[in-house]
């Protein structure tokens, strides 16, 4: 077809999540029940962490309290669209510029979950392993820049995604074998030769995850050796306390995107179960972790509900 005879696409058709076509109810209440467990777990991490004078001027938590953020926006981004499409009755639609800004949103949050978590890993090796430097190093300055550099970085690096997949001409079909728009099914219809793009999400989104979590690895590789260091059980308890909810984390959160992103000749049905996982149980998931192998975070928690039950019951 010669470019200017090609009808370019200005609306996507989400195919949806491929195993639960049987019972979209059950699917829906499922997910519902989901999406409101994860909203009501990470805003009450945030609220904790922003009510509690004490958790709010240590880096752990500030940190933390922009981690609960980000997962409730990338739990938002994909499972309300989820959810339309099992309760509308057409073909679950979505528009160009809606595509557009889903793909760019969700590579924005990933992303800058991925820096985060190596900022976290940094500040846990610095608590453990520089103890008498931790306090100058991480000054409420530094935790502030070192966020907003996560929040900038990833924002460029979705840019980047973003702008390359959608100035590819999409001129049909446009059915979306996937329950979102993100990067390798948009590829497979666009119009052009897609080799570029593809090799762009080999090197850049391979070398973020992978410098990232080379970064975590020798964070923790100094953290194990240093608690090993510690003479009392107690005291190696308590220091590996507050790691094991952070690494818990990058563990579900880096496997995912690996699967997805750097084995392009994995099927779209495995590809939406991985995703899944990434998208809606892992940042449900991240609350309870945090606040299950956490004691300052449950006294706080505990702290918080019972000082609000007291003040409906005054």
């Amino acid at each position: 077809m010669e470019p200017g005879n090609q009808t370019l696409v200005t609306v996507f058709i989400l195919a949806g999540l491929p195993f639960t076509k049987e019972f979209p109810s059950l699917f829906f209440l499922l997910f519902l029940l989901i999406y409101l467990l994860t909203l009501l777990g990470n805003i009450l991490i945030l609220l904790t962490v922003l009510c509690d004078p004490q958790l709010h001027a240590l880096p752990m938590y500030f940190f933390l309290a922009h981690l609960s953020f980000l997962d409730t926006c990338l739990s938002s981004v994909t499972v309300p669209k989820i959810l339309a499409g099992w309760v509308g009755n057409g073909p679950n639609a979505i528009s160009f510029g809606g595509c557009a800004v889903q793909l760019y949103a969700f590579h924005f949050l990933a992303s800058t979950e991925c820096f985060l978590y190596t900022v976290m890993a940094y500040d846990r090796f610095l608590a453990i392993c520089r103890p008498l430097r931790y306090s100058v190093v991480m000054s409420r300055r530094a935790c502030v820049r070192l966020a907003t550099g996560t929040w900038l970085t990833g924002s460029l690096h979705a840019a980047i995604h973003a702008t390359l997949t959608f100035r590819l001409p999409y001129c049909g079909p446009n059915r979306v074998e996937y329950f979102f728009c993100d990067i390798p099914a948009m590829l497979k219809l666009a119009c052009a030769d897609t080799a570029t793009n593809q090799a762009l999400i080999l090197t850049n989104i391979g070398a973020v995850v992978a410098v990232c979590f080379l970064l975590i690895c020798v964070s923790y590789a100094y953290i194990v050796s240093a608690i090993l260091k510690i003479r009392t059980a107690q005291g190696r308890q308590r220091a590996f306390s507050t790691c094991s909810a952070h690494l818990t984390m990058v563990l579900l959160n880096y496997a995912p995107p690996i699967f997805i992103y750097l084995c392009p000749s994995s099927s779209h049905t495995s590809n939406g179960v991985v995703a899944t996982f990434y998208t809606v149980i892992t940042t449900l998931l991240n609350p309870f972790i945090y606040t299950l192998r956490n004691k300052e975070m449950k006294k706080a928690l505990r702290k918080l509900t019972c000082g609000q039950t007291l003040s409906l019951h005054a």
